[in-house]
């Protein structure tokens, strides 16, 4: 089983820049992809980014985040980040991470086997 526990997510002023965590735990964690979603309010869960686990040069973005986040992770720690700059005031969702152990559509929700509880990300104008 693995637990995924994602941390970061506050209140910030458009412009700012935030860094999420996802720390992995389990008594085996070798995933294929993993990836941060995100839903605002009144709003469906949409993907944001992913990353190819061993191939951190195989990485996925959103158009609406395109240039501004940026995907990675550290593997020694089992830790996966967004690191998120010039922060809009629509980007306001709790973000999730979500890992799978297979090949999966990096933007299809359905593809992934875990997920974290969820970090609130409020950006205020």
């Amino acid at each position: 089983q693995v637990q995924l526990v994602e941390s970061g997510g506050r209140l910030v002023q458009a412009g700012d820049s935030l860094r999420l965590s996802c720390a992995a735990s389990g008594r085996t964690f070798s995933p294929y992809i993993m990836g941060w979603f995100r839903q605002g309010p009144g709003k469906e869960r949409e993907p944001v980014a992913a990353i190819n686990w061993a191939d951190v040069s195989r990485t996925s973005y959103s158009h609406s985040i395109l240039g501004r986040f940026t995907i990675s992770r550290d593997n020694a720690k089992n830790t996966l980040y967004l690191q998120m700059n010039s922060l809009k005031p629509e980007d306001t969702a709790v973000y999730y991470c979500a890992a799978s152990s297979r090949a999966t559509i990096w933007s299809s929700a359905t593809g992934y086997d875990y997920w974290g509880q969820g970090t609130q990300v409020t950006v205020s104008s």
